[in-house]
């Protein structure tokens, strides 16, 4: 039969692994980039929803247009359905109120705060509140409200 031909002195196997570690990889591995791709992706999933004012409110619907944003973080008044008060996401007693503002407001560089109340508390109750935060130092005061549905609009 036939007769095989090292050559210079290499072994067939030997000579097949020279030729290929002598080209240049042209393959990119993009498995790792896919992997820390899709958990960064459900990281965000999960945190979206959590960046939202944790008070669960059904605030008023008005025509009125949106404030402006400013640089400070905007100090926020919650008042839920049972007419508990949170200054941002804490509960307070509302006996405590107007020192915490005070104290709060003397750390503030504006004073401007947005007051969120839910739709069935009484008028009284969020006037009571109102009356709280300009005692507390707070003379800008903002109702929160939704934007109303335009299909309900007359």
């Amino acid at each position: 039969m036939g007769m095989m031909r090292q050559q210079s002195g290499q072994s067939r196997a030997s000579a097949r692994r020279g030729r290929n570690t002598m080209r240049p990889m042209s393959e990119i591995n993009v498995t790792p980039m896919v992997d820390v791709m899709l958990v960064l992706l459900i990281i965000f999933m999960v945190a979206a929803p959590l960046l939202t004012v944790g008070v669960p409110l059904e605030l008023p619907k008005t025509r009125a247009q949106a404030l402006p944003t400013e640089q400070e973080e905007p100090l926020t008044i919650n008042l839920d359905a049972e007419g508990r008060v949170y200054i941002q996401k804490t509960e307070v007693d509302a006996a405590d109120l107007v020192p915490k503002l005070t104290a709060i407001q003397a750390e503030r560089q504006s004073d401007k705060v947005f007051l969120r109340a839910d739709t069935s508390l009484d008028y009284g109750v969020v006037m009571q509140i109102m009356g709280a935060l300009s005692a507390g130092g707070f003379r800008n005061i903002g109702l929160v409200t939704d934007q109303p549905d335009p299909a309900r609009i007359n």
